[in-house]
């Protein structure tokens, strides 16, 4: 967080979190009132100052006020870099994968140490070219795939993906899971007790 929203927070610890305007698209664009953020800074400070509580709600810390995001998918969007390594929308480096979760429709969420993170579409070849089937050290075919996306949500498939010289597990989960599997909260509303606006 920057030092001047902590400041802030130390001076006004008990400011109302505000819930329903800030949104986080599956394109990792930030959204106040569904429509796009586009001003470089505003964008720059809300990835700078983007963390989570203890019950898995996003936030911006915007001074002393909380700003509940609400994530149109997960609370990260991962792109694939010219050198291959793996970047957060937030500017941040991805530098380690514990798993990958395919939904029904295929889409490929990297479980991370910081948070759950959607593979951006134009990148899942990124995840393909490191698909493997069993022990096998080839590319998957189409049926590999597609048996692995047949099997129940919450099952962890033949399938695993090879990130540098580890093999992570590969799961089938439906997107309605992935939030309680990952830990987030997609749509963050007041807790009993909490002052909000």
């Amino acid at each position: 967080m920057d030092e001047w929203v902590e400041r802030a927070l130390a001076r006004f610890p008990n400011v109302p979190a505000l819930f329903g305007w800030l949104g986080l698209d599956r394109r990792g664009h930030w959204l106040i009132q569904g429509e796009r953020i586009s001003h470089a800074r505003i964008v720059e400070t809300i990835a700078r100052n983007y963390g989570v509580d203890d019950h898995g709600r996003w936030f911006f810390q915007n001074g002393p006020q909380r700003g509940y995001i609400a994530l149109e998918y997960t609370p990260l969007i991962a792109s694939v870099q010219a050198d291959d390594t793996l970047m957060a929308h937030t500017g941040r480096a991805i530098e380690s994968v514990s798993a990958l979760y395919l939904d029904e429709d295929s889409t490929a969420v990297l479980d991370t140490p910081d948070g759950a993170a959607l593979v951006q579409g134009a990148d899942l070849a990124w995840v393909l070219d490191r698909l493997r089937a069993d022990d096998s050290d080839k590319e998957i075919d189409d049926q590999a795939l597609s048996n692995a996306l047949a099997v129940p949500s919450g099952t962890q498939t033949d399938l695993t993906l090879v990130v540098g010289n580890d093999r992570l597990p590969v799961y089938r989960c439906d997107r309605a899971d992935i939030p309680a599997t990952l830990g987030f909260v997609q749509a963050p509303e007041p807790r009993d007790g909490e002052n909000s606006n």
